[in-house]
């Protein structure tokens, strides 16, 4: 499976431009991506700037010499290439295994263009199946989880590795809904986001325009929008 992320974060790279600012995704695929950028500034003197979506991230690149900024600190975003969690027939997906789902749209938002990498166990019919994140406050969010609880969602809080709520970057819990199949994308993204308490939720409608998958019988293919 690393041998498949691998490849489709190698091919990614190919897209990435001297002069470029870059949206630096998080999640092991796309830690492929970065790496690769990372020998592509070290051995061909590649002149990009990179622009993170998480602290793990952020870490990753400074150990690789990539030049970083705040996304404050551009005007835009050339290209971001991140994993995506799921991906269905229309190139909608699921984002936010890793946490990091708030500054990972916050990135998306201001990307000319957006690019996901993923292995092909992620191409689903559609979404639903991985537990859909959403980034909520940690004011009332036990209130949030009732809430969810009384839809249908089924919803968890994600927890650390110690057993505590976990604390993203941006210092908010998240609760998984387990959906198994979202029928209606469109209306449940209207309800989180007109939800008092949720931050930010991991349903990306309508962002990615180029998939790239990697599979054992086909090698790398290219799918766009």
């Amino acid at each position: 499976m690393n041998n498949l992320k691998k490849l489709v974060g190698i091919e990614a790279a190919k897209f990435v431009k001297d002069g470029m600012v870059v949206g630096l995704g998080t999640g092991s695929t796309a830690a492929f991506f970065v790496a690769e950028l990372g020998r592509r500034v070290a051995e061909e003197n590649l002149k990009i700037v990179g622009v993170t979506t998480s602290s793990v991230t952020s870490a990753q690149a400074r150990e690789l010499g990539i030049p970083l900024k705040n996304i404050d600190e551009v005007d835009a975003i050339d290209l971001t290439v991140d994993g995506a969690d799921e991906v269905d027939l229309d190139l909608n997906g699921i984002k936010g295994g890793g946490a990091a789902l708030l500054m990972e749209k916050i990135v998306a938002t201001y990307s000319k263009d957006y690019i996901w990498i993923a292995d092909e166990s992620k191409m689903v019919t559609h979404l639903g199946a991985f537990p859909l994140p959403v980034e909520v406050v940690s004011f009332g969010c036990g209130q949030l989880y009732r809430l969810f609880d009384k839809l249908g969602f089924q919803p968890t809080f994600r927890l650390d590795d110690a057993g505590e709520r976990l604390v993203t970057d941006m210092g908010n819990h998240i609760i998984d809904l387990h959906l198994e199949e979202i029928e209606d994308t469109t209306r449940l993204i209207k309800l989180l986001d007109e939800t008092v308490g949720v931050v930010e939720h991991g349903l990306f409608k309508d962002m990615a325009k180029t998939v790239i998958i990697g599979s054992e019988h086909n090698g790398v293919k290219i799918i766009t929008k």
